[in-house]
């Protein structure tokens, strides 16, 4: 598991979480779907890097 991609994963995850309150406080409705994504991609490069951790590829 590299350490630079799971660094990634969660600075995405919380950058994501972040612009997404922000933008709910706002009433920019685009920007939190955008921030969503982000969070969601960040997830999802989580669970890739934990599943492909024990096989070291």
């Amino acid at each position: 598991m590299s350490a630079g991609e799971r660094a990634k994963a969660k600075a995405e995850q919380v950058v994501g979480r972040t612009v997404r309150k922000a933008a709910h406080a706002l009433h920019k409705e685009t920007l939190a779907a955008k921030g969503a994504a982000l969070e969601t991609r960040g997830r999802m490069r989580g669970t890739k890097e934990q599943a492909k951790g024990p096989f070291g590829h």
